[in-house]
């Protein structure tokens, strides 16, 4: 990883460090970007096709059921354009409170063009997420969008006793898996998600801009969000594009962004998760667990309790309560001691990644210490 010896990041599950092979990925394809005279009809194809099969061994090595989009909300753009017939006749939304904004807003645009309404599945007391929605989830739900966690203090969700029960009313299950994947496993087959968006810039440790879209078999003959040249069957013939047609490439490539070759961004996402799938992310989930671990027992030595039980936690993501008369200079007080989180809600939240050292988990714990004391 690039990152500086005088840096404690914690900040993972906002944006990812680059790896140093994506830093070179990157610099080589924008020195290679400045020769187009150099770019084949094939470089518009091979490299994207590379990434995809790399994606697909996060959805157990299901390559055709891989987009290649450009953000979460795409994503979900194109849940809510295939999934609208799913709330007909007033059937109901669920969305967790608090959730990501990307994984509401769809939803409500979709509500209010459908008059659909929205439940929001609220924890009460203990409770779990999965507790939480599967109180709200009956025959009167047509779809379910829930995360892997919960990404203000990591809160695990189980999205396996939700596919069961959504397949049992008959709703969609959509996932936002952008605070999950590639830091531990998608149990793919045991979930049965309709679809899944992750973005690839925190755990899929890729650049800004690319993000992974996961179909279900069943929902691959739906409709695109745009009407691109490179999806169709046929693309890599330039000299016919103009005889045009109705066929799309197989999968789910129909769903691709346009201008998805990127070959500024492609590149550096290809560096990426061949680095994560050689780590392999239960290995990088239990590695990381020992690192929050460490963190939850040092603060706890202080008093401090994270906001999630280690029962309820995903291992990468740990949250503690920031009393309101701290959250202003909370941040503040860390960055000066070199250390970087976030402030999410009321909870810091605190993410690492493969790069942090012992050294960094102890600035971080003193610095922790030092700026909610006052108020603590």
């Amino acid at each position: 990883f690039a990152v500086p010896d005088d840096v404690a990041y914690f900040n993972a599950a906002s944006m990812a460090p680059v790896l140093r092979a994506s830093l070179a990925a990157g610099e080589a394809a924008l020195a290679r970007r400045a020769a187009p005279w150099d770019f084949r009809t094939a470089d518009w194809f091979d490299e994207s096709e590379r990434l995809r099969a790399l994606a697909g061994g996060l959805f157990g090595g299901d390559t055709e059921g891989v987009a290649l989009v450009p953000a979460t909300s795409y994503g979900m753009a194109i849940a809510a354009a295939n999934l609208r017939d799913r709330v007909g006749e007033g059937r109901a939304i669920v969305v967790l409170d608090g959730e990501y904004p990307s994984g509401v807003n769809t939803w409500r645009r979709l509500a209010a063009e459908t008059g659909a309404p929205i439940v929001t599945a609220t924890r009460v007391g203990g409770s779990s997420w999965a507790d939480a929605v599967l109180d709200v989830l009956d025959e009167r739900v047509g779809i379910v969008s829930a995360p892997g966690a919960h990404w203000t203090d990591g809160a695990r969700v189980d999205l396996v006793r939700l596919g069961e029960r959504a397949r049992a009313v008959g709703a969609a299950l959509v996932v936002d898996a952008s605070q999950t994947l590639g830091a531990v496993p998608f149990p793919l087959d045991a979930v049965r998600p309709d679809l899944v968006v992750a973005v690839g810039y925190k755990w899929l440790l890729g650049p800004v801009g690319r993000s992974y879209l996961w179909v279900a078999p069943h929902l691959r003959d739906g409709r695109p969000l745009e009407e691109n040249w490179i999806v169709r069957a046929g693309a890599d013939d330039f000299a016919a594009l103009a005889d045009y047609t109705d066929e799309y490439m197989p999968g789910a490539r129909r769903f691709d962004q346009g201008q998805r070759t990127l070959p500024e961004v492609t590149p550096m996402a290809v560096a990426a998760l061949e680095q994560v799938l050689a780590w392999r992310p239960e290995r990088i989930g239990a590695a990381l667990a020992g690192v929050t671990g460490e963190v939850v027992a040092r603060l706890g030595e202080r008093g401090l309790a994270p906001t999630v039980p280690e029962a309820e936690r995903s291992p990468h993501i740990v949250g503690f309560p920031v009393p309101a008369a701290a959250r202003a200079g909370v941040l503040g007080i860390l960055e000066a001691r070199g250390c970087f989180v976030s402030l999410r809600g009321t909870s810091l939240r605190i993410a690492p990644h493969l790069h942090v050292t012992p050294d960094d988990v102890d600035r971080l714990v003193a610095a922790v210490d030092v700026a909610l004391r006052p108020v603590g």
